[in-house]
């Protein structure tokens, strides 16, 4: 209970611009939680269809593996369906490559969209807290301009620690603000990696069933 107290005291003698900072926060904290349950969806989805797909690619069988990709609405099938069907046209790996990398370029936005937001808010969250803090200098060198000089310094010190208590909240908004764009972004490039490493297994399945033919 005395450390909930101690908070909301905190909160309410930071002033104003503790509200903006706590807004900024959440919306971090909710496009955070947004894109962890898509890339974790996308994720799953794509081991699912792949554990599908490997036993007809490992038997080269890709009229099969090809009706798992398309009965798929998984990333990692849709990416491989541009490799199937430039295949139908042409056996030449350097096309069937391109039309992967074409699938892959179109499932890079869904994938890393909204995740820059959150190092930008937590910018926003630092300017905010020194913006507060320098408003309330302000203001309380302001207050203190015709106080009694006994009393000033007292004063001054009392207003100046009510001051940075907006400069603490930014820095606590932003600090795991940044620390889940990092994570997200290395949970992001996880699920790249491995659609461009079943597009190379896909490639390497289509050469050896042209040069088996």
């Amino acid at each position: 209970m005395h450390l909930y107290n101690t908070l909301i005291a905190f909160f309410q003698n930071g002033g104003i611009f503790m509200y903006p900072i706590a807004v900024v926060l959440s919306i971090g904290l909710g496009i955070a939680l947004e894109r962890w349950f898509y890339l974790e969806t996308v994720r799953g989805d794509n081991r699912k269809t792949w554990k599908k797909l490997l036993p007809s690619l490992a038997s080269r069988d890709l009229k099969s593996a090809r009706q798992i990709a398309a009965d798929s609405k998984a990333a990692i099938a849709q990416i491989l369906s541009y490799g199937f069907e430039r295949f139908s046209v042409t056996p030449q790996r350097d096309a069937v490559e391109l039309a992967m990398e074409e699938g892959l370029m179109e499932a890079l936005p869904k994938l890393e969209r909204r995740t820059h937001y959150i190092a930008t808010l937590a910018n926003i969250a630092t300017l905010l807290g020194l913006l507060g803090t320098i408003i309330g200098l302000i203001q309380a060198f302001t207050a203190v301009a015709n106080v009694d000089p006994a009393e000033k310094a007292d004063l001054l010190s009392a207003s100046i620690s009510v001051a940075m208590n907006t400069t603490a909240f930014g820095l606590m908004a932003a600090i795991p603000l940044l620390l889940m764009h990092a994570w997200l972004q290395s949970k992001t490039t996880e699920v790249i990696d491995a659609l461009e490493m079943a597009s190379v297994k896909l490639l390497n399945s289509m050469t050896g069933s042209t040069q088996q033919a």
